[in-house]
């Protein structure tokens, strides 16, 4: 049985930057209710009613993991990590994006899977065997009448997008070899609870993801958790290590470590839902008085990062230009757009940010550590950020 908690109101899709703010476009910019649901059966938290995949994933698709530090050596990292542990003999990403993570390996030993054209040219011009489809059995009939079995298969972001995680997942164990991984990493339900992140659910985050949640899903498809950790990327994230059910490998202790905690922490009560949805209601009120006191005070008050979390926060909380003068941002395929739904211009970060804005908004809490080495004159000045996580606050040099 699915109950609903929160309520996020009507919301744009994330990744649709309008180039225009004129009457027509604006009246063609698509709109749906964003609502959160408990699954009191498995203790999956998902939308109520997912967008259509295609009316996201196109070939205007905005965001480029490459273009952040933070992700580009997280990415590193992973892949020479998983080479070393598993020694694959041939690989594949499911949602390749720009080739973040597949330009750490060979191209002759991994396949790419991204149904967003644009992005999936960027990988075949690198040289990387690349899919341009969405991720389902029928895809991986077709990849496994030229390819061999798998022996790692890895998706960071990607997963936690697809309506159907039983098709998603049946998939995978056709892909898999008989004692090959799935390795795969999405946000954490456990801190968006913690932290109050409220701004993880978005279009493309059809589901969130718990420990007890996956296990029973993948149990449906004969695969198994068998090790887990938790990682400070995006915000909180888990990275879950997939095998099938009679495979080599040995349940770590750190699983059953993480669901013992999960079960503390009541991610598989509904009455912990409800109280998140009242703490999201009040850090909508404390956020939207702060930013009213600062223009009283006629403070100048910016967003730093164009951010698909951002989106969220602004529609549901309506902030709009005036409020937020314009975003910054560094990804140039968004640079001269306007942000989804509430139309907020957003202009190159490359300059810093300027001497006369007082704040600003966090759009990336995420990335605050690079942002603040990056931003460190703005600090020096005086200038400080504002977030709302784990509360609506003010950020300053210390």
């Amino acid at each position: 049985m699915k109950k609903k908690f929160l309520d996020l109101l009507n919301q744009p899709i994330t990744n649709s930057y309008l180039s225009s703010i004129n009457k027509k476009d604006i009246r063609q910019e698509y709109f749906y209710n964003l609502s959160v649901m408990f699954n009191t059966e498995n203790y999956l938290v998902s939308l109520s009613e997912p967008v259509d995949p295609k009316k996201q994933y196109t070939d205007k698709y905005a965001h480029r993991a490459s273009q952040s530090i933070t992700m580009n050596e997280s990415f590193k990292t992973v892949a020479n990590k998983l080479k070393s542990r598993f020694k694959p003999n041939l690989s594949m990403e499911i949602g390749s994006n720009d080739g973040v993570f597949l330009k750490n390996f060979k191209k002759n030993k991994i396949i790419a899977v991204e149904p967003c054209l644009n992005l999936a040219k960027i990988t075949k011009k690198m040289g990387y065997l690349t899919y341009p489809k969405f991720w389902n059995k029928n895809l991986a009939n077709k990849i496994l009448k030229k390819k061999s079995k798998f022996d790692l298969i890895y998706s960071a972001n990607t997963i936690s997008h697809i309506p159907d995680l039983k098709e998603t997942f049946d998939a995978v164990y056709k892909s898999l070899s008989n004692d090959g991984v799935f390795v795969f990493e999405d946000p954490y339900l456990g801190s968006v609870i913690q932290m109050n992140s409220y701004d993880q659910f978005y279009d493309e985050h059809v589901h969130v993801f718990s420990l007890i949640a996956i296990s029973n899903l993948l149990k449906k498809s004969k695969l198994k958790v068998f090790d887990v950790e938790l990682l400070n990327t995006h915000g909180g994230s888990v990275r879950f290590y997939v095998c099938k059910d009679n495979a080599k490998y040995l349940i770590k202790n750190k699983v059953k470590i993480l669901r013992a905690k999960e079960l503390k922490q009541g991610l598989h009560k509904f009455l912990t839902y409800k109280n998140f949805a009242k703490r999201v209601k009040n850090s909508k009120i404390k956020l939207k008085l702060l930013l009213k006191r600062l223009k009283k005070n006629r403070k100048n008050v910016i967003s730093f990062g164009a951010t698909y979390k951002s989106a969220t926060i602004f529609n549901f909380c309506n902030i709009g230009s005036d409020l937020i003068k314009y975003v910054l941002d560094s990804t140039k395929n968004k640079q001269g757009k306007y942000t989804p739904g509430k139309h907020i211009l957003i202009k190159p970060s490359n300059q810093g940010i300027p001497k006369d804005i007082d704040y600003a908004f966090l759009g990336a809490w995420n990335f605050l550590k690079e942002i603040k080495k990056k931003e460190i004159k703005f600090l020096k000045r005086g200038g400080k950020f504002i977030t709302h996580v784990p509360k609506v606050r003010i950020i300053g040099l210390k």
